[in-house]
């Protein structure tokens, strides 16, 4: 099969091995320009601590910190401004953002922007190479050439750097006129405590300033807690000196009056002076000043930090987002007090982790990675820095599959979805055991070794309560838990985990189960990632249970426990063989789609029923599955295993040929005409890989319900499999077909969503890096 080719097509993303050269200290690998800006929210947060995005014009944005997502949650009052006054007379005082953007204009009242009519600067450039951002402002107006920054450190293996509830807010400004400039910057945090994504901050906060050793605080806190998610503290700090000026309070007067007195007050000298307290509206200012002669630079950096630690577990039954009454606590907040203390503890330690942080991103820029592959792995790492991730009080790691705008969208740390992501085990180890922990201990449902696909929480007593096996989520687990103990070499973990990991394998094997006669083929019913159960074997799901035996017969040898490994290389051989001969059809691998006849020839816990919209309930000729189609997944369980360091013995011209066929035919150029009666991830004009194509003719009358979509994580999946076998442009190719969507303009390039924002499977894309590494020996 002749490789395809994406030469002759104009793209934003060329194949290449070069980056952009850095700006100033941080790494930027791609920056955004005009309209490629308006989609632009990256999130600015620890891990596990909620965030704060920056948006494409500078402005911070949705404020997630209160424990749930709350897009949309911008309050007026949050925002940085900047006055010089040169020694020529001239003074100008801006709002530190580019212009709004064209959509921005319009409201029933006017623009709904904060902060709409005031002046800003007229040319924006924003530049990432996350976790960095960099926005570089100017104007002709104005005698500085202005840089934003804004960075919370992301230190592979360092979960404390990584993990602080914060954000470093940097303005960086040169002189360029031929006087003198006095240039003040004033830091403006409104409080959200109480503020969700549909509900205001309740009234009544105050905030109190402190100087100190550490340069001034200014924590905000409601004087009547009550223990809701959203009861917090919050907190504004200028790391490393004290505060020019502070505001505690703005003045309380109606129509516009207050932010009026402020650009007054501020204008006049640069200056803010404090108005007695109020139950309005509480906000805060604090302004840093420096003289800059001619030519001169200087930085002024603030810290905005959180602290809400009263997280609720989510709820184990279906349809039903609110909490449940159970208090989990977060980690972070259990190691200070306050937001003040957070923030002041995050700025002790920004030189060291922000060089580590940058350190890390430039040995995978400066790396021969082609850049859009870099782009897509670093870029997706914002989701470890969302609020799709938590640690609990305990310390214990925990995800939902991603966010909708004020809850989270599918709970559970699904391991169907999380199948699919390299980054957590290649940075953070220590995160990738306790989810591990988390699958085979807390989630185990029975003695047959079922693992409910998500687990619940508490973990005692909710752990095990979700009573549904997936096929491919628990043959995944057994190969990320190998992985997890080769990436890190902890034989005691690998071994008081081993006996469950054991157990769940042998669960494959029981009657009325996936592969009850144990010829290595999964002929039963298999509940998936694509919400429906498959009946007959699919190398969508048989790539993960040959994946899971591999890994099986490896740790067994390894403990002595040879029989069972022999057991195992036994199965995978003769799945394998079986495969070869009978799914392969010369192409790609299909589906054979054998129906069970009847509910009674379906183990306990396979087949979920009344949840959801679920699968076929016909059980003699069943909806919802592949029959002859190519998916674009159907060797992502081959090539986890294959990165994890095992020997899968599909007959690798088979392979080849599969993820080639993916490439020709599950590839489109133009959606324009494609016809998909469910969700869109790529419209119009734009490029990608269906989830499934029909090249044979044979489409069934109902495939299963996402056939016509398309999803990032199965693209970066076939990209990965097209890097193992040397296809690079290819890879490329079907890369830069994401990203391209995810420009800026049409769609945020740090947020991939697919069902919900944030999404997890999307960080499958750190496969990229670890597959190029493997391919190129580094």
């Amino acid at each position: 099969m002749p490789a395809a080719t994406a030469a002759d097509r104009p793209r934003s993303h060329q194949p290449e091995t070069a980056h952009r050269p850095d700006s100033g200290d941080w790494p930027i690998l791609t920056h955004y320009t005009g309209a490629d800006r308006q989609r632009i929210r990256l999130p600015l947060g620890g891990l596990g601590t909620g965030c704060i995005s920056i948006d494409g014009r500078g402005r911070l944005v949705d404020v997630e910190v209160a424990n749930n997502p709350a897009k949309g949650l911008t309050p007026r009052r949050m925002f940085f401004t900047l006055r010089c006054a040169g020694a020529d007379g001239h003074v100008d005082t801006r709002v530190l953002e580019g212009d709004l953007f064209d959509h921005e204009y319009e409201g029933a009242e006017g623009s709904t922007s904060p902060q709409h009519g005031f002046p800003r600067f007229r040319d924006c450039t924003f530049g990432a190479a996350y976790p960095f951002a960099t926005v570089d402002l100017a104007d002709p107006a104005v005698p500085l050439q202005v840089r934003l920054e804004a960075v919370n450190p992301l230190v592979p293996g360092d979960l404390e750097a990584s993990g602080h509830p914060a954000l470093l807010y940097r303005v960086r400004v040169r002189n360029t006129s031929a006087v003198g400039q006095q240039v003040s910057i004033a830091a403006s945090l409104p409080s959200v405590i109480g503020a969700t994504a549909s509900e205001p901050a309740w009234r009544g906060a105050r905030f109190t300033a402190v100087d100190g050793p550490d340069g001034t605080v200014i924590t905000g806190r409601h004087p009547n807690r009550d223990g809701s998610v959203a009861d917090g503290t919050i907190a504004l700090h200028s790391p490393g000196r004290t505060a020019d000026s502070v505001r505690t309070s703005w003045i309380d007067r109606p129509w516009g009056d207050a932010l009026s007195e402020f650009w007054a007050d501020f204008s006049d000298d640069g200056r803010l002076g404090d108005h007695p307290a109020h139950d309005n509206d509480a906000t805060c200012s604090l302004v840093l000043a420096d003289e800059l002669p001619s030519g001169a630079e200087a930085t002024f950096d603030f810290v905005i930090g959180w602290h809400f630690p009263y997280r609720l577990a989510w709820n184990h039954w279906p349809g039903s987002y609110r909490p449940s009454r159970h208090v989990v606590g977060n980690h972070y907040t259990t190691l200070t007090a306050d937001a003040g203390e957070a923030a002041v503890a995050f700025g002790r330690t920004l030189d060291r982790t922000v060089a580590a942080s940058a350190a890390f991103v430039r040995s995978i820029i400066d790396s021969d990675l082609p850049t859009v592959l870099a782009d897509a792995a670093l870029s997706n790492l914002a989701i470890l820095k969302s609020p799709t991730v938590f640690r609990t009080a305990d310390g214990r790691f925990y995800g939902w599959e991603g966010c909708m705008d004020d809850h989270g969208s599918c709970h559970g740390s699904c391991t169907h979805v999380w199948n699919y992501e390299y980054a957590t085990v290649s940075l953070f180890p220590e995160l990738a055991w306790s989810m591990r922990e988390t699958e085979f201990v807390d989630s185990m449902c029975d003695d047959r070794g079922m693992l409910g696909f998500r687990t619940g929480l508490p973990r005692d007593p909710e752990g095990p309560a979700w009573d549904f096996a997936a096929a491919d989520g628990q043959m995944g687990s057994v190969i990320r838990f190998y992985r997890t103990w080769r990436r890190t070499g902890d034989e005691d973990r690998m071994r008081s985990l081993w006996p469950y990991v054991r157990k769940a394998v042998e669960f494959a094997w029981i009657p009325g189960g996936w592969d009850a006669d144990r010829d290595g083929v999964m002929e039963g019913c298999q509940h998936n990632t694509t919400d429906v159960e498959y009946y007959g074997p699919s190398m969508e799901v048989q790539s993960w249970y040959l994946g899971a035996l591999a890994a099986a017969a490896e740790i067994a040898e390894h403990v002595g426990e040879s029989d069972f490994a022999a057991d195992c290389r036994r199965i995978l051989r003769q799945g394998c063989d079986w495969c070869d001969e009978h799914l392969f059809n010369g192409d790609y691998y299909a589906q054979q789609i054998r129906p069970p006849g009847s509910a009674d020839q379906i183990a306990h816990g396979l087949r979920l029923e009344n949840i959801g919209e679920g699968g076929s309930r016909d059980l003699t000729d069943p909806d919802y599955q592949i029959g002859s189609g190519c998916t674009s997944d159907q060797l992502a369980g081959v090539s986890l295993a294959q990165i994890s360091g095992l020997q899968i013995p599909l007959d690798p011209d088979h392979v080849r040929t599969a993820l080639l066929s993916i490439a020709e035919h599950n590839h489109i150029e133009d959606f324009a005409f494609h016809v998909n009666p469910r969700r869109s991830y790529a419209l119009g004009r734009e490029h990608g890989l269906l989830n499934a194509s029909y090249p044979r003719g044979q489409e069934l009358a109902y495939p299963f319900p996402y056939a016509a979509e398309v999803w990032p994580g199965f693209e970066y999946s076939a990209a990965v499999g097209l890097l193992l076998i040397g296809e690079d442009e290819l890879a490329v190719r079907t890369v830069t077909d994401v990203r391209d969507r995810h420009s800026g303009r049409r769609r945020n390039p740090f947020d991939e969503a697919e069902c919900g924002y944030h999404y997890v499977r999307s960080m499958a894309s750190w496969g990229l890096v670890d597959a190029w590494r493997l391919r190129t020996g580094d």
